[in-house]
């Protein structure tokens, strides 16, 4: 049987999995494992804890190494990870943080309308799904050709001036209504929005940098790169035992993320179906609000540990609140020391930002962090590229973001310098490519 068709039988027997689980693994010897995994399952089960910096959520961001299982993966076994492109749900929402991620947005070119953005998603979603498999796509540079899928993901999203440019303009949905304006936006335009967006992360970053490129490349002459940023995580296996990932701050950060095992984590994460039927492609899809959020780590680091932490709300050696217990103790937000004070400060960004402050409001936080060298200031360009996912952003980011703009004592140390917010649609079926039920309609 040759590899193409040994492998469509494995995606098909995995597409209803995968569009709950999302991750499947190789054995040792390359030969994928029969049934469902113990790693797929833990992959998606584990998948919320997959996040990053509080900014603007509570809690923190998870990472990787809280949703792989008991034990680090180890460093033989993982290019043999593989997420499943077709499902429920696009791939990189809910998958296990990655190592390595590039996020880049697209404008459509001049002349370019609904046809050329179909015949891209087409394009584009083909070699995502061989690319996804450890399969060479197209005219394939051979970058990648020692590794296995290392669990890549490929994402899609539209951003609100797509619609007009394709003439879908009645298809755009409310959610992708402009972001209101922030006392910490510093936001340069020309790394902001987009037509098109795309997310891309693996646990190797020669996997990653393959995926970008083929990407680009088939952009062609449809769209051309309005803006792409770089960012990086703990690789699996770097931690004697698994524990949530830590930001550039050296916090701990993860730890209040939605969990898919809560019983509302798809309906603040995912868009129902049933809605109007100019919008029904968006059902199992999702909003993506992408901010580049630098951090002012010299004057960070100039903070005693002490009140590094009551600026977060959270112990820096373990995670832990203010208020006692251990990282996943739900924070006491009342609870006051001997001196009547509250353990946690009522301006701490975990306070701030938490979801019983917010009116419940909750977004799943999946971002990387990224260092772009030495401003001219000499100071490091470096933060978050803060990636975070909800049902309704006017529910999720927004709500969040507008309290925390009122007196985080964390925003004196970042500083919001791009920002861009998409609608991204639900996964493809078999057969189908990203966007079909939208670009189709």
């Amino acid at each position: 049987m040759s590899k193409k068709t040994t492998t469509d039988a494995r995606r098909a027997a995995g597409t209803a999995e995968a569009g709950a689980t999302g991750v499947t693994e190789a054995g040792p010897g390359g030969s994928r494992e029969s049934g469902v995994s113990r790693r797929r399952l833990i992959g998606g089960v584990g998948a919320a804890g997959a996040a990053g910096l509080v900014l603007g959520a509570a809690g923190g961001a998870g990472g990787y190494a809280a949703t792989r299982g008991d034990e680090p993966a180890g460093l033989t076994t993982i290019g043999s990870t593989e997420a499943m492109f077709h499902g429920k749900h696009q791939p990189g929402i809910t998958t296990p943080l990655q190592a390595r991620g590039h996020l880049i947005a697209f404008d459509l070119a001049a002349g370019a309308g609904r046809r050329e953005a179909a015949a891209l998603m087409r394009r584009w979603s083909a070699v995502a799904e061989r690319l996804m498999a450890g399969e060479p796509a197209g005219d394939d540079t051979g970058v990648a050709l020692d590794a296995g899928p290392s669990s890549l993901t490929v994402t899609f999203g539209f951003g609100r001036t797509f619609f007009a440019r394709t003439g879908l303009s009645a298809h755009r949905p409310a959610g992708l209504d402009p972001l209101p304006a922030f006392s910490s936006d510093h936001l340069d335009a020309q790394r902001s929005d987009g037509d098109l967006w795309v997310q891309i992360g693996a646990d190797d970053a020669l996997v990653a940098f393959h995926a970008l490129r083929a990407v680009q490349k088939e952009a062609g002459a449809t769209a051309r790169v309005r803006w792409q940023m770089n960012g990086f995580n703990r690789t699996p296996g770097a931690t004697a035992r698994p524990m949530t990932a830590r930001n550039l701050m050296g916090q701990i950060d993860g730890t209040g993320n939605p969990k898919p095992g809560e019983s509302d984590f798809g309906e603040r994460i995912f868009v129902p179906a049933g809605g109007s039927s100019a919008h029904e492609w968006l059902a199992g899809g999702s909003y993506a609000v992408v901010r580049r959020i630098r951090m002012l780590l010299d004057d960070w680091e100039k903070l005693p540990v002490d009140r590094q932490e009551r600026v977060i709300g959270r112990r820096k050696a373990d995670g832990a609140p203010l208020s006692g217990g251990s990282e996943t103790t739900e924070m006491d937000l009342d609870k006051a020391g001997t001196d009547g004070k509250l353990l946690i400060p009522d301006n701490a960004h975990a306070r701030i930002s938490s979801p019983e402050k917010n009116g419940g409001a909750a977004m799943l936080r999946r971002p990387y962090s990224y260092h772009d060298g030495i401003s001219d200031d000499g100071t490091p360009d470096a933060g978050l590229l803060f990636v975070c996912w909800q049902a309704d952003p006017f529910k999720g980011f927004i709500p969040v973001q507008r309290k925390l703009d009122r007196g985080d004592a964390l925003s004196p140390f970042i500083r919001h310098e791009a920002s861009g917010l998409f609608a991204v649609p639900g996964g493809a079926a078999p057969g189908e490519y990203v966007g079909q039920r939208l670009l189709e309609a």
